[in-house]
């Protein structure tokens, strides 16, 4: 049987990470599999902050726990895929997903099961060693790297497998993190709630490979999946292995027409709006643009903070093998 690392978040889910990350540990065991533990490269959040290399996240302790590994499985949500894809992505250690956490876009997109956040550990572990056996398959992954004023100075790099947004969706996600209340949903629709009331554009430009998009704007996500949110179709067309990304972006919108724009976005509805571009793209440029709006907010990308613009993205096509 196959040695196998697990990388659990005991918090995700709002505690299912740890009750289907003990389930995941035994089930693999019962089947005959050698596991061992392997911990977050650095706790949730650490954005772009002492990344290194290619990988984003690359120790020689974190090597050492990866050695002779034959795959990692994550055991969480989107944002423990994230941590996992440091330590795997552009090295061809095989990544797995046990969904656990709350959105699970990044299972969504791969074909897992998503029971396991519902406490069924079973489906995901079997779709696992389906793949052991018939051999992992590629997908993109994306690199996203501060544009440093020091170009004499290595940049530092991390990786996402989803979507990257640094507009309204991205002050969002910040105000959502900081609330303790409510629970569940019903944060992220308080936080809606909350940008809304002050809400003004924000200004970009953006330089893909063959065009510059300037202009006040409301969003610009860079999809490399299709959902994000839980399940916001925010780039209903966007294929994680074609080699490229789909940049969305929205011109100004009224207050009431963001709004009008959010629920239709579930079904990726949005893209119909006269403000909406898809643009497609193997890299994008991001800055701010102070003279066509206030500054845009942190970016995030699977759900984790990135940093502050300007950030330059690049798609790594079949960078990423996967257990599904």
């Amino acid at each position: 049987m196959s040695r196998l690392g697990v990388l659990l978040n005991p918090v995700a889910g709002g505690g299912r990470g740890r009750r289907a990350g003990e389930a995941t540990v035994q089930l693999l065991r019962r089947r005959g599999h050698r596991v061992s533990l392997v911990e977050v490269p650095r706790p949730a959040g650490h954005g772009l902050a002492g990344a290194t290399g290619p990988a984003g996240a690359g120790g020689p302790a974190d090597a050492a726990d990866l050695h002779g590994l034959d795959g990692l499985v994550v055991v969480g949500g989107d944002g423990t895929v994230h941590a996992g894809l440091q330590l795997t992505a552009g090295t061809g250690l095989p990544l797995g997903v046990v969904p656990a956490g709350s959105g699970n876009d990044v299972a969504r997109c791969l074909g897992v099961p998503r029971g396991a956040a519902r406490g069924d550990v079973a489906a995901a572990v079997r779709v696992l060693e389906d793949a052991l056996t018939a051999g992992p398959r590629t997908v993109d992954a994306v690199t996203v790297a501060p544009v440093a004023a020091d170009l004499t100075a290595p940049p530092a790099r991390a990786w996402f497998v989803g979507v990257l947004s640094c507009g309204f969706d991205a002050a969002v996600n910040a105000r959502a993190n900081a609330m303790t209340w409510p629970r569940g949903s019903g944060r992220y629709v308080r936080a809606v709630a909350a940008e809304l009331g002050g809400f003004r554009p924000y200004g970009y430009r953006l330089v893909l490979d063959d065009a510059v998009w300037q202009s006040a704007g409301t969003l610009v996500a860079v999809a490399n999946t299709p959902r994000f949110g839980g399940g916001i179709a925010i780039a209903p067309d966007a294929s994680v292995d074609d080699g490229l990304l789909d940049v969305v972006v929205a011109r100004p919108v009224t207050r009431p027409g963001v709004a009008a724009l959010l629920p239709g976005a579930y079904r990726g509805r949005h893209v119909r709006h006269p403000a909406v571009q898809v643009l497609r793209t193997r890299g994008v440029l991001i800055e701010p643009d102070p003279t066509l709006g206030r500054t845009p907010p942190v970016a995030f990308a699977d759900g984790e903070p990135i940093g502050p613009l300007p950030l330059r993205v690049d798609v790594r096509p079949g960078a990423l093998a996967v257990l599904a």
